[in-house]
């Protein structure tokens, strides 16, 4: 392993065990900062993703937003891919989507302008540690290619961290929403 490499392993295991103490303490309004951030967005194409493990869960916003305007999921197509995004509504049959995500079983391809983004950890300057396959990164370069989109990393506030390293290939969040309330990268 490069030392680069030896580094985000660590940074991730510490996050994951943040996320882990976060999840379990619970937060009966995990949901509201999010919730309240669509609601200025009404009517805007947004993805979100369906809660893994100890994921903070963006469900119940995205049932609000699904109210007002199309509401994506993402879709794993295949290694070193951008994601694809199928229109979810409460209640549709989902599937395993692989990595152990949940999908809509059928439904139409839509394109997001807000990209809610699940993570590892994050910093105050917008940047995100993710899973390492690369998927958001690649995802996000290639929706911005087309046109504006706002990602918005949504995590614990306890997976804040400020030492973890990142690459030229990682794209920055232009916003991070937590528990706790929202956060404006400095830049």
């Amino acid at each position: 392993m490069t030392d680069l490499t030896t580094i985000k392993a660590a940074a991730r295991k510490a996050a994951f065990a943040r996320r882990k103490e976060a999840h379990a303490a619970g937060h009966p309004e995990q949901a509201a900062h999010l919730s309240a951030v669509l609601a200025g967005y009404r009517g805007v194409p947004v993805s979100a993703y369906m809660s893994m493990r100890t994921e903070i869960d963006p469900t119940p916003a995205m049932e609000e937003a699904s109210a007002h305007g199309p509401v994506g999921v993402p879709v794993i197509m295949s290694k070193g891919k951008p994601l694809r995004f199928r229109r979810w509504e409460p209640g549709v049959a989902m599937v395993d989507g692989g990595f152990g995500a949940l999908i809509p079983e059928t439904g139409d391809w839509m394109t997001p302008e807000i990209v809610i983004v699940p993570l590892v950890a994050f910093n105050r300057a917008g940047g995100r540690l993710g899973y390492g396959g690369g998927f958001y990164d690649r995802t996000l370069q290639s929706l911005r290619a087309q046109g504006p989109i706002l990602a918005i990393g949504f995590a614990w506030s306890a997976q804040e961290d400020e030492g973890f390293p990142l690459e030229p290939t990682d794209q920055p969040l232009d916003m991070i929403v937590t528990e706790a309330g929202v956060i404006t990268p400095r830049r």
